[in-house]
């Protein structure tokens, strides 16, 4: 039977229909290739350095690196403008794009995505993301950073080399505005320490848990197997939480990621991290969206923005559910 369910992070409804699953063609089971031109030495390997700018950071062993931040080449923000909105006309604004634009290398591996890494290179990953977020927080010009990884041709990647992106802003975005909204007017304790509690009381549809993370096919999954990674402790803000909790994360991300790749398919993904904007006080807990491309949006969904899900999360789950090992 179709459903309709409610996310009350987004507060948008989303379509549970899984008869849907029978079209012909109806998922997307493969990534198409990211480059067509492969003959070119990549940017991001190990030794070719200087195919891109100079390391804002580097993590590793002296005279080597194991995690690699550089300026993006084709920033989509930059400069240290603050924001100012003008008007051009009766339905013309516009506002200046100052901010930072940056690339975080994963590993010198040019295979190893996300999943492929092991538990202390997806620790130092996550410990890269905290100190360039923690930095961008002291630039007055700035209110907000995105960070996401694009896994994939459909999910956005135009370099096969598995990066992160991190983008700096001066406004803070709709999607997190959003949020806020919906944490702020969450009748009780904290939104995801209630889902945490929640979820874990029905389990169905947790697929990774351990002392210090939750992840989940989350009751209200807009995309087949999409999944949802809630640190336990309550933390605003991803560059003040403890150092277990970001490297637990990274940890979950890498089993949950390869359960993804050997259960389901070799399918292109979004992770997408959402963190308060800085210098807030309203509530918020710091989390992760990855949403898995196995199918596409179609013209109901562009049109109303409700999506039509054709994978029920507790099927989903199901398939990706891991025994957690002990110690």
């Amino acid at each position: 039977m179709n459903q309709l369910r409610l996310d009350p992070l987004s507060g948008r409804w989303v379509v549970v229909s899984a008869g849907r699953a029978e079209r012909p063609a109806a998922f997307v089971v493969a990534s198409a290739p990211v480059q067509e031109d492969t003959s070119r030495p990549c940017p991001f390997c190990s030794g070719n350095e200087e195919a891109s700018q100079p390391a804002l950071e580097t993590y590793g062993p002296s005279g080597g690196w194991l995690v690699r931040v550089v300026p993006n080449l084709y920033p989509a923000f930059e400069g240290d403008e603050p924001f100012v909105v003008a008007n051009r006309g009766p339905v013309f604004t516009q506002a200046t794009a100052g901010g930072i634009h940056e690339v975080l290398i994963l590993s010198p591996e040019h295979e190893a995505s996300w999943g492929m890494l092991s538990d202390e290179q997806a620790g130092l990953v996550m410990a890269a993301l905290r100190d360039r977020i923690e930095e961008h927080s002291q630039m007055p010009n700035l209110r907000y950073s995105q960070a996401i990884v694009n896994s994939g041709r459909e999910a956005g990647a135009s370099i096969e080399h598995p990066h992160a992106q991190l983008l700096g802003m001066s406004f803070v975005p709709r999607e997190l505005a959003e949020e806020q909204a919906r944490f702020a007017r969450f009748a009780g304790s904290c939104l995801l320490c209630t889902t945490v509690s929640a979820e874990e009381g029905v389990g169905h549809r947790v697929i990774y848990a351990d002392d210090r993370v939750v992840v989940v096919c989350p009751f209200w999954s807009a995309v087949p197997y999409e999944m949802l990674v809630i640190p336990r402790h309550h933390s605003p803000r991803l560059y003040t939480s403890p150092t277990e909790d970001l490297v637990s994360v990274g940890r979950a991300l890498r089993v949950c990621l390869g359960q993804l790749s050997e259960r389901v398919a070799d399918v292109a993904y979004n992770i997408v991290f959402h963190s308060a904007p800085y210098r807030v006080n309203e509530p918020y807990h710091w989390h992760a969206h990855v949403w898995p491309k196995a199918t596409t949006r179609a013209g109901f969904e562009m049109g109303t923005g409700v999506a039509i899900n054709i994978v029920a999360p507790e099927y989903a789950a199901e398939e990706l559910r891991v025994a957690v090992p002990a110690g």
